[in-house]
This record gives structure tokens, C-alpha cells and sequence, in this order.
């Protein structure tokens, strides 16, 4: 214990050392900068010019004459580029004899001035967020593009309390009308900030919170107390002063509590900036005036008296001066008439030249332009994003809890969008999990008679992002949305600032009631989420709405555990490693072992992989999309026929003794009577792998025979095994008696058979008098929010979804498009208990989540957890069958299904036309990959040999970074 002491005396006296070393270096390069400079020089450093990478040579120009000529301290940027602006700084800074400090507007990101980079939410978005945590995570993130583009201060954050909603400047820039909130956020925003070497700027003193005026055009009145201005709007600064603040804007103001002088700008006034920010705060840092071109001070005072007046107030950087060299002569004038000392330019010069030696401009370092893009868009940006939102999204009303929806099979859901900003995200997102019908109409009541028979209506009101300022609600949006909240059960949306709802007389006839702050991908995406109950509501509003909502109000609302989308590194995946499945998929299609392919990957319940790869042939017409329905082939088995098995088994309906005759009574005088369920599921009952009983129904030409087929539908040959081509109603009939007749294998063994699953089948249809398709509709497929997922698909979906199997030139001599390609399915009407199931990755990742989830999703039990293991259980790995019971298991020696890198409670399934599902509990995986590798012929599989499928699994285990 001793000894533990000592270290630690030791290592805090060398940290003290060292820190004392660091403050000599540092008054040292600032003393002897500061003397080898003139007065003029001297002066200069007080100035920060507007500078724009946006703007032609000539503006350049200007720049560096008064870099060169009248050594000004720092610029800050506006419009722009990144790699302009990087080319610029490095330009400017190699022309300056001191590198100067460079500023940034950036108070939700780069983003608000430069084109190409990452935009954060606002800050009334932030205000609703209760976890302060990923505020200061977000500081930490935005210092990490400010140090990548040559930046030292953020003008930011804003922490005026935001109490007029009518104010036309803060608003969605203040993170609420409550201090305590504000303060909290502000002091996460800066700690992050900081933390990383990039110094927050406070703004805007003494508080623009409670004004009507813009700033930028006249000069606004804080018309309170002094005590109000004490107790309200000094407060945050008090908390981040006390906390370290690096520097403060001050306002142009007309405050007269505190300058009695009429109408005179706070940003001029000793009495503010001197005797409340320096003496009465204790405030040591940079002291930024706000832009001096803005017409709240420059309608006050001329360019260059303006300057020296804010300096004489107690200010130490000119922010956006308009006339430099008029400046300084001014500066010289007051000097020699006495009006200010030596000391008191030293004060603010030798301060300015210390954030430069803190900000590395001792040393510095041109702007390295490669990966400039890559770096200041990085994946975990968007990640960040994307989780804020999931903070921040607000539900204020949730009546009989509509929200989230559950029991989507028993619902008919519309949508209707209102307000002229974009909406694609949410319908998309709303689509994904339920059949969401889009209403479009421009006249009300034909919109209420449309949407009379819904049991739902979703609306979303947006407006366009970018002019917050306006977006306000008409009497017309108003009256729409009362008039459907009246005559429909009704969720809103929000996707505008919580101030466009103080329009809204009451939300009395709406159930639901979702603010989501902003109108953008993240927003929407999240709120399709909560509506769903993929995610669930976390955030608090940060203002009040009249006697409507006040401030902090919002309801939790439940996860119900549906898939939800995310980026990678939110569930601790690498977004960089998971992006080489690309260039795995790519050469698959390049190599010919499939012409497309889909492609997914979810962890913890997120999809954070989804993409779409290729043509649906290779004659590269039509795109895969994500919407599009590949054929399963065997995925049916575990996706259709086994969780229907499951849930009999739940019910005693059948156990693992119970024997084929039990099952089907035909089969009681068979060799297979005595077959139990155990080792059917697990494909060691000695059955034949398959039978092609097409063969059996050609002619002697090996063309369909007429004794089986027509070329048209009757009460008789109803089946449609392809086009123009309809197989007599009693085949199935002859399939099952052909099983029942066949010869076992010699003994019991491994052997992978169809026969299980076309047994099972008939056992199900025969068990619960309903066709398999229908079962699996009725208990999965509608309670799922499976809509893209069918028997038969050309029965309910467009043909041009499907992508085409095979070019069959042996049995139905077509090419084989949204009929099912395994020969015996077709024969079966297209309903097999082995094949015929088609769908897309989106749909197949929902039934995999719930397997994943035990039996449950969305709220909703299929079976219970011990159902589960009791089939994902590999009985019979001690004698070389790595089945489970139904479900396929990962290899046992070096040849099998996976990667070899699942883990053994894996499990899944693949499919012959190119198909696989495999799903990790321990590692919280579903892996779906769908292709037509079939196309045009099934004989040559490539898509095998080339182990595309197990590749593609490798790199998402090796994405994995917990």
C-alpha cells in the first residue's frame, strides 16, 4: 500500500513538473512573439476576418494583402468546401508571420458552412435528448473534423434560453427554455469539444433567448431585470466557466437593465463585457464580439470606430471586422491620445497568442489533403446520428398505447403526407415492417372517404429542413390534420421545430403524437421505428406548447423487439471490414456464380448490412433491388413447414417419439411406419435425398405428357407449373404414395432428404384442414410484417420482382420466372413443405430475428424459448450428424455450411438456387444471402465452389469488434 502512495506522490509531483514546463514553454514563445512585434502587428491580432472558400480569387487576394501587410489574428470561414478551404488555410497561413487562429460557424457541424461534410442535429433536437453523454461524444467527434481541417474554435454552443418561441434567430439554435437544460447540454457540447483540442465559444452573452429582433438587422431588446438576467440568463455561463470554457461571444443587445445608455450595444458596453463577463463572472478566457458587420452594432457605430469601441469594452477578438486598415489607424489614435495602454493591449494580444501556442500554431502543420473526405465522413459520424435521434424523438400522446403498433396482421394501415418537404424515408422505412397504403389526394374529402375503412392513418407533416425559420403551419394543414385525427384513429408525426405545433389548437382527437424535431433520413428512419416498436421513445420536449405539453414532457413508449435499422458501430461492428462484402459480391457476379444477389446482416436486433448486388440475368437490364422476391428453394423447409411444426409440437400435438404413422395414417402398413420425428428433422430416417417425379410425367419425346398436363386451367389440372402449362389435380397424391412405396437405405445415417419436409407438409394440411401456405401466412408470415413473403408469388406480386431461376430444358421448357424452380414443389401447386416459398432478405431476417429472439418478435409469442432449444439442439454430434432438429448446424469436421467461424449454438439453412440463412445467438447474428445462381443453368454451381456465402460469413464475424 505503501508503495502504491509513493507512485502516485510521485507521478502527481512529475504531472505538476511537467505541467509547470509546459506553462514556462508556452510564456515564453508568447512574451517573445509578442515583443518582436509592431504596434500595428500588435493590433492586427485582434482581428478574425470573414474568409469564404466559396467566393473567386480576387476575395482571395484581399485576404492575404491584409495577411501579409497588416498581420491579422485568425479568419473565420463561411460557404465552402472542405478541400477549398483546406487549400486556402494552408495558403493563408504560409503568407501569416504568425499563423493565426481559425473559426468556424459550425454549431450543429461543418456542415452549417462547408458543402461535403457532416451535419449533427440542432440544438433543440439535442435539448430533447436526456442522456448527456452523446452530446459530449458528438463535441469530441465534431473537434476531430475541426482538427482535420485546420480549425481551432467552434462558435458554439449556443446557450441562450430559448423562452420566446416567436424569436426569429435562436430558436432551433438553443437547446430549450429551461437553464438547467440548456446548461447541462452546453457543458457536455463543450467538454467534448475540448477534450480534443478545439475550444467552444459560449454565445451569445449576455442572452439573445427572449428577443424579437434578428441581430443581423437591427438591434434587439432584452427588456428584463437585472435579477431576471442574473437568476436566467448568466446561468449557463456561470456552469461552463466553472467547468473551463475556453471563450465567449458577445451579443449586439440593447439591454437597458444593465446599459443605461439607450440603445447601445452590449457588444460595445464595458458594463457588460468588463464589469459582468470579466469581473463578476471571473471569466479569464477569449473574448469574442459577434460578427461586427451585423446590423445590430453596425448601425451604430462606422467601420473602425466600432472596432476600437469593442475593444475598449473589454473585448479581445474583432469578429468579422469590415475595415481593417481603418481600424488600426483608429487603434493608433487612441493609443497616442491615451485612451488605452501598453498593458491593456498586451492583456488581449498576449491572451490571443496563447490559444494559438495551446492550439499546436507554435509548431505548425499545413492541412495533409488526402482521405480530407473520407476523414470528415466518417461511418461513426453517421452512427452518433443516428443514435441521437433515437434520444431525442418525442412522444407527447399515446392514448390506449397506439403506439407502437403491434398486431400489424389485424390492422389496415394508410399514410398520408402533409406539408411540402420530403417524406420518402418514413413511407420507405413505415413499408418495411407492414402493407402501408399511400393516400395522395389534394382535396380533403375525397382523402377522408378514401381512408374511411383504415383501421389506422399515419401522417407525417413535413417541411423542407433548411428554412426552420419558416416553416409554420397553414390553416389548411391545421384543418386537415383535425379533420382526420376526428374521423380516423390517427398517429402525427412531427418533422418541424416543436414551435409549429403552438398553431394547433388541441390535440384532443389524436391518439398519437410523435415530435421528431427535424425532417431528415435520420428522423424519419427513427420515428418509423418507434411507431413500430423497433425502438422505443426516449426523448423530453425542451420547450413548453401553451397549456398543451410542457417542458420534459414524454412518454416511454415499449420496444417490442422488431428489427431496426442502425449503422455498424452501433452495435460494435466495423463498418470498413463489413464493407469488403461488396467486393466479395461484385466478384461473384463478375465470376458468373450468380447474376445477383441480396445481401444481409443484422446484429442485436439492428440491421446494419442490407444491400443488392447485380442483375436479375446476366444481360444486365434489370437491377436487383432490395424489394425484389428470390426463390428460397430449401430455406422453406426451416422458414415455412418447421416453425409450423414447432408450434404443434408446443401444443403436445406431436413430440419427437411420435412415428410416421402417427403423423400420417396412410403410412401405417409402410416400411416407414415406425419413422420417428427425431429422426426425420434431423435426416437420419433413412430416406432417399429425392426423387425427380417430373420424369415420371414426360412422354417418350421428354416433353410434358398429356396424360398429366393441359395447356390450360381446369377443375382438373389446376396446378400452374409454368406458362400455359397445368399439371392434373391428384399428383400430390401419387408423390406421397410413391414415398410411401420407396426403399429405405440399408441403415440408419446422415442423409440429407426432401422427403421429411414433403411428408411434414402433408401432415400439417392434413392435421389443421388448411393448405400450408395459408398456415404459414395465418401464424407467421401476417404477424410478422412478412408482406413480401408468398407461395406462389406471381399470385400477388408483379412478375418484374422476380428474378427468373433457371432456363429449363427438361421438364417445363421455359424459362422459369416467379414459379418455383425444385421440380416436386412445382408438381405440389407450388406449396411444398420442402420448397416453393419466395421472398426477400428484409422479410427473411424478420422470421430468422424471431428464432434468434427464442419465438418471440414484435411483441408476439410463436413459442416459447425452451420450444426453441429443444430444435436448435444437435442430438446426434458424437456420431458425425451435425443436424439440429430441423434446423442445420455448423460442420463438425472441415466441410459444412458456415465459415467455421459460427459458433456451435448457430444455426440456419441454405437452398439450392444460391440461398442461405444462419443466424448466431451468441454473437447476436443473422446473416441472410439470396441469389439466382441457378440462372440459366443449375448444373455448374459456382457460387459453391468459389465459397462466396461462407466468405461473405467470415467478414462479418471478422467485422465484429466487441
Amino acid at each position: 500500500m505503501k508503495h502504491y502512495i509513493y507512485l502516485t506522490l510521485f507521478l502527481t509531483t512529475l504531472g505538476f513538473a511537467q505541467n509547470k514546463i509546459n506553462t514556462q514553454t508556452q510564456e515564453k514563445w508568447v512574451d517573445s512573439t509578442y515583443n518582436s512585434l509592431s504596434f500595428d502587428e500588435k493590433v492586427g491580432q485582434l482581428f478574425m476576418i470573414a474568409a469564404y472558400s466559396n467566393k473567386k480569387e480576387d476575395h482571395a487576394q484581399d485576404l492575404d494583402k491584409l495577411i501579409t501587410k497588416y498581420k491579422i489574428g485568425g479568419l473565420i470561414f463561411f460557404q465552402g468546401g472542405p478541400n477549398r478551404q483546406a487549400k486556402l488555410t494552408n495558403r493563408f497561413q504560409a503568407k501569416s508571420k504568425i499563423p493565426m487562429l481559425i473559426g468556424i460557424d459550425a454549431e450543429w457541424g461543418l456542415s452549417m458552412r462547408i458543402d461535403s461534410t457532416h451535419a449533427y442535429p440542432w440544438n433543440m433536437t439535442l435539448g430533447a435528448i436526456k442522456d448527456n453523454s452523446l452530446i459530449e461524444k458528438m463535441g469530441m467527434q465534431m473537434a476531430d473534423q475541426s482538427n482535420r481541417l485546420g480549425i481551432h474554435f467552434t462558435f458554439g454552443p449556443v446557450v441562450d434560453i430559448n423562452t420566446n418561441p416567436k424569436n426569429p434567430i435562436i430558436g432551433n439554435r438553443s437547446f430549450g427554455e429551461t437553464k438547467e437544460n440548456v446548461a447541462e447540454k452546453a457543458v457536455a457540447y463543450m467538454r467534448g469539444l475540448q477534450s480534443y483540442g478545439v475550444f467552444a465559444t459560449a454565445k451569445h452573452f449576455p442572452g439573445h433567448g427572449d428577443t424579437s429582433t434578428d441581430s443581423h438587422h437591427a438591434l434587439p431588446t432584452v427588456d428584463f431585470s437585472r435579477e431576471r438576467i442574473e437568476e436566467i440568463e448568466l446561468y449557463p455561463y456561470r456552469e461552463l466557466i466553472k467547468n473551463g470554457l475556453a471563450s465567449v461571444m458577445v451579443a449586439h443587445l440593447n439591454v437597458p437593465s444593465i446599459e443605461p445608455r439607450e440603445n447601445y450595444p452590449s457588444s460595445l458596453s464595458e458594463k457588460v463585457v468588463t464589469d459582468i463577463l470579466k469581473n463578476q463572472l471571473k471569466f479569464e478566457g477569449l473574448i469574442f464580439t459577434d460578427a461586427l458587420n451585423m446590423k445590430g452594432a453596425s448601425n451604430f457605430k462606422q467601420p473602425g470606430d466600432i472596432d476600437l469601441a469593442a475593444f475598449l469594452a473589454g473585448n479581445d477578438v474583432l469578429l468579422f471586422a469590415e475595415n481593417v486598415p481603418t481600424a488600426i489607424e483608429k487603434f493608433k489614435q487612441a493609443f497616442a491620445d491615451k485612451l488605452f495602454t501598453e498593458e491593456r493591449l498586451a492583456h488581449s494580444v498576449k491572451k490571443i497568442l496563447k490559444y494559438k501556442y495551446k492550439s499546436g500554431l507554435n509548431n505548425y502543420c499545413p492541412i495533409e489533403f488526402e482521405n480530407l473526405y473520407e476523414d470528415l465522413n466518417k461511418k461513426e459520424y453517421k452512427a452518433l446520428n443516428l443514435e441521437m435521434y433515437e434520444n431525442a424523438i418525442t412522444v407527447l400522446k399515446n392514448e390506449e398505447d397506439i403506439i407502437p403498433i403491434k398486431r400489424i396482421d389485424q390492422e389496415k394501415i394508410a399514410f398520408v403526407k402533409i406539408g411540402d418537404g420530403d417524406a420518402t424515408f418514413f413511407i420507405d422505412k413505415l413499408k418495411e415492417y407492414t402493407q402501408i397504403d399511400v393516400i395522395e389526394t389534394k382535396n380533403l374529402d375525397s382523402l377522408l372517404v378514401e381512408i374511411k375503412d383504415y383501421s389506422t392513418v399515419i401522417v407525417g407533416y413535413h417541411k423542407p429542413e433548411g428554412i426552420w425559420k419558416k416553416n409554420e403551419m397553414t390553416f389548411n394543414e391545421i384543418n386537415w390534420i383535425d379533420k382526420i385525427a376526428k374521423h380516423n384513429r390517427t398517429i402525427v408525426t412531427f418533422f418541424t421545430k416543436p414551435y409549429s405545433l403552438l398553431r394547433i389548437p388541441t390535440f384532443r382527437e389524436t391518439e398519437g403524437l410523435i415530435e421528431a424535431y427535424q425532417n431528415n433520413e435520420f428522423s424519419q428512419i427513427v420515428a418509423a421505428e418507434i411507431i413500430f416498436g423497433a425502438k422505443e421513445a426516449k426523448g423530453v420536449l425542451p420547450v413548453s406548447l401553451k397549456k398543451n405539453f410542457s417542458a420534459n414532457d414524454g412518454l416511454p413508449t415499449k420496444n417490442i423487439h422488431r428489427l431496426g435499422f442502425a449503422f455498424p458501430e452501433q452495435v460494435n461492428m466495423n463498418s470498413e471490414v463489413l464493407a469488403k462484402i461488396d467486393s466479395i459480391a461484385n466478384y461473384a457476379i463478375k465470376s458468373k456464380a450468380a447474376p445477383g444477389m441480396q445481401i444481409l446482416v443484422a446484429r442485436r436486433g439492428q440491421v446494419v448490412y442490407r444491400k443488392s448486388f447485380g442483375y436479375h440475368t446476366y444481360d444486365t437490364i434489370q437491377k436487383v433491388k432490395n424489394t425484389d422476391i428470390y426463390d428460397l428453394a430449401s430455406l422453406t423447409k426451416v422458414l415455412s413447414t418447421l416453425p409450423n411444426i414447432m408450434q404443434d409440437f408446443e401444443k403436445g400435438d406431436i413430440n419427437f417419439k411420435s412415428t410416421l404413422s402417427e403423423l400420417i395414417p396412410s403410412y401405417k402398413n409402410s416400411n416407414k411406419a415406425d419413422i420417428n420425428v427425431l429422426d426425420m428433422l434431423t435426416h437420419q430416417a433413412k430416406l432417399p435425398a429425392w426423387t425427380p417425379f417430373y420424369a415420371k410425367t414426360l412422354d417418350t419425346l421428354k416433353k410434358p405428357s398429356e396424360k398429366y398436363y393441359r395447356n390450360f386451367k381446369s377443375k382438373d389440372f389446376p396446378f400452374k407449373v409454368s406458362n400455359n402449362l397445368y399439371l392434373r389435380k391428384d399428383y400430390n397424391d401419387t408423390i406421397v404414395n410413391f414415398i410411401k412405396d420407396t426403399q429405405l437405405l440399408p441403415y440408419k445415417q446422415y442423409k440429407y432428404s426432401d422427403y421429411t419436409f414433403i411428408l411434414l407438409k402433408e401432415y400439417l394440411e392434413k392435421k389443421h384442414h388448411e393448405s400450408l401456405d395459408k398456415l404459414s401466412d395465418d401464424n407467421f408470415y401476417k404477424k410478422l410484417g412478412m408482406y413480401s413473403t408468398s407461395y406462389n408469388p406471381l399470385e400477388k406480386f408483379d412478375l418484374n420482382r422476380i428474378p427468373p431461376t433457371e432456363v429449363d430444358t427438361y421438364f417445363r421448357y421455359d424459362t422459369i420466372k416467379g414459379y418455383v424452380h425444385d421440380m416436386a414443389a412445382a408438381m405440389q401447386g407450388g406449396i411444398g413443405g420442402h420448397a416453393g416459398l419466395f421472398s426477400n432478405s428484409l422479410d427473411v431476417a424478420k422470421i430468422m430475428q424471431m428464432y434468434l429472439q427464442k419465438g418471440s418478435y414484435g411483441g408476439y409469442s410463436y413459442f416459447t424459448p425452451e420450444t426453441f432449444d429443444t430444435f436448435n439442439t444437435c442430438y446426434f454430434c458424437k456420431i458425425g450428424n451435425r443436424r439440429g432438429a430441423g434446423f442445420d448446424k455448423p460442420q463438425l469436421g472441415s466441410e459444412g455450411p458456415t465459415c467455421g467461424c459460427a459458433t456451435k449454438s448457430s444455426f440456419g439453412h441454405t437452398g439450392f438456387t444460391g440461398t442461405m440463412v444462419w443466424a448466431d445467438p451468441d454473437k447476436e447474428l443473422v446473416y441472410i444471402f439470396l441469389s439466382n445462381r441457378t440462372f440459366p443453368d443449375a448444373n455448374v454451381n459456382k457460387l459453391s465452389k468459389l465459397n462466396i456465402r461462407e466468405d461473405i460469413q467470415k467478414v462479418i464475424y471478422q467485422s465484429i469488434i466487441d
